[in-house]
């Protein structure tokens, strides 16, 4: 019998040694939307080099408040636990991959 790998929290997530990069959304928010297929995208051409995740700002009220999320898109990269980087508004699938390859 397999066993199935444990999926991990946020929390455990964010305190390892790949870098995860969070993208706060909203479903209501159009530029959010233009970024899911280079979030897809970049989801492919990083591989296991990085976690990637969405996080819906209105599902997890606590994750925005946390991270003193104001505006929609925000993108954050965690490594060991700290935030190595921070933007809001659109980004390009590129820079978002350089800062990946930066805090590998």
């Amino acid at each position: 019998m397999e066993s199935t790998p444990k999926k991990q929290t946020f929390s455990e997530l964010i305190q390892g040694d790949t870098p995860v990069l969070v993208d706060f959304f909203a479903t209501w928010c159009g530029p959010c939307q233009a970024m899911t297929p280079v979030i897809n995208q970049l989801k492919e051409e990083v591989g296991d080099q990085a976690h990637i995740i969405k996080v819906d700002v209105d599902k997890n009220p606590q994750a925005s408040m946390a991270y003193g999320i104001q505006g929609v898109p925000t993108f954050m990269v965690f490594k060991q636990g700290e935030v190595v980087w921070r933007q809001s508004g659109m980004q390009s699938g590129s820079a978002l991959k350089q800062i990946i390859l930066e805090n590998q």
